[in-house]
């Protein structure tokens, strides 16, 4: 057995010791034990404990690959999410004033992807355990809202009606207003046996929705989320935040560096998580790739009351980033990127007289260098609030404000 010292976490919620050596669920500062076996310490035992250590809440969480901190204490997790984006812009020669976290509570996950098999005797559906293929079923599961785990004995009879023994079902359950969203992938291919058989587990179920590789096969109710006075059904799999406690906090601080903008700017807006919100204080101008996306967030706008004109555009930011004459008319730009971020539309944004910007990210890395160049243009980076959306994960979210210099 070789005995190791932890000196430090990484990004993925690995503990790291000197060599380097990596060791799930553990801690900086403890003494630990196992077999080595590349660069990854097994069979682990905890010789000597750190002071933040604690019980993990949930029974699942030794043989589950869900959580990755659980061991660890609120506090300690708080500030180490903090930290990680304080490395990542003092790597890009950057630093801050940081907020308090706000976290998640228990049980408030409205979304997850259900990793499902056929067996001999029936069908599985859970998480996969750390570092395997291996699927672990959750029935006591402390992250998922209790509504949401009603989807998995669904995921399950999906399996044994459309799941191959071969591979794997993944199923995307989403809690909505009018009950589950199911979004199926990976199945056997449809045929007319498949889709009544289908159709017929929506009513047994009473699910919102039920659709099969994008293909809607049943829909009781229209798959409803609410974005502030607006009711908006999102295209099967589309992009939804995680938690309504982690939607809150972002949409609360987007609001705040926004202010009293007249003209606002969404980019990567989605289905309209900040853009209908606030349309009821501004002008709003979505612009998205995904244009089912587009098109909800424009229906969901046009049936809801009391909000202010949204305009809206589908376009790839990536290739077709707007231009610096195109931003002119914006008192304030909202920008909420994918992990690769956006540094395309950065670029121009560097180049354009937008006063104030509210940065949403969920990596560091790439929001550190997207503020870099912001901040090489005369942008100055004033505070963040970092969110823990994902509770006992190593995934951080966050808002940064930022204001040009010289105006």
């Amino acid at each position: 057995m070789d005995e190791i010292t932890i000196t430090r976490l990484g990004h993925r919620g690995d503990g790291i010791a000197d060599g380097p050596v990596f060791a799930p669920m553990t801690l900086p500062g403890e003494v630990v034990s196992g077999k080595l076996d590349g660069d990854r310490l097994r069979d682990l035992r905890i010789v000597t404990p750190s002071d933040d250590r604690v019980s993990a809440p949930c029974r699942h969480y030794k043989s589950c690959g869900g959580c990755q901190l659980q061991h660890a204490s609120d506090a300690f997790v708080a500030d180490w999410k903090i930290d990680v984006v304080r490395q990542a812009l003092a790597a890009q020669g950057l630093t801050a004033e940081f907020r308090p976290i706000v976290t998640s509570r228990p049980q408030a996950r409205r979304r997850a992807s259900l990793s499902v098999r056929r067996t001999k005797k029936g069908a599985m559906a859970g998480f996969h355990a750390k570092g395997s293929d291996v699927i672990i079923q959750i029935p006591d599961c402390k992250l998922l809202h209790p509504d949401l785990l009603a989807a998995i004995p669904v995921a399950e009879k999906l399996a044994l009606i459309g799941g191959s023994r071969k591979g794997e079902l993944n199923v995307l359950a989403t809690l909505s207003e009018t009950g589950l969203d199911i979004a199926v992938s990976d199945g056997k291919p449809l045929d007319e046996a498949l889709r009544l058989a289908l159709s017929a587990e929506t009513e047994t179920h009473k699910l919102a929705r039920l659709s099969w590789d994008d293909e809607v096969i049943g829909q009781r109710e229209p798959p409803l989320q609410r974005f502030g006075k607006a009711l908006v059904a999102p295209p099967p799999g589309a992009f939804l935040q995680a938690t309504p406690d982690g939607e809150a906090a972002l949409l609360a601080t987007v609001q705040e560096i926004v202010g009293s903008a007249a003209q606002v700017a969404d980019l990567f807006s989605g289905c309209g998580t900040f853009a209908l919100p606030l349309a009821e204080r501004a002008e709003v101008h979505a612009v998205e790739s995904d244009a089912a996306m587009i098109a909800a967030l424009d229906l969901g706008w046009r049936r809801a009351k009391g909000l202010k004109m949204v305009s809206h555009e589908a376009r790839d930011l990536f290739r077709r980033p707007l231009m610096p004459d195109e931003l002119r008319r914006f008192d304030a730009v909202v920008i909420d990127p994918p992990r690769a971020g956006a540094e395309a539309q950065v670029r121009e944004l560097a180049e354009s007289e937008v006063s104030v910007v509210a940065f949403v990210s969920c990596n560091p890395v790439t929001f550190a260098r997207d503020v870099r160049i912001l901040a090489d243009a005369s942008y100055r980076l004033n505070w963040v609030q970092v969110v823990d959306q994902f509770r006992w994960s190593a995934h951080v979210e966050l808002v940064a404000f930022l204001t040009r210099e010289n105006v």
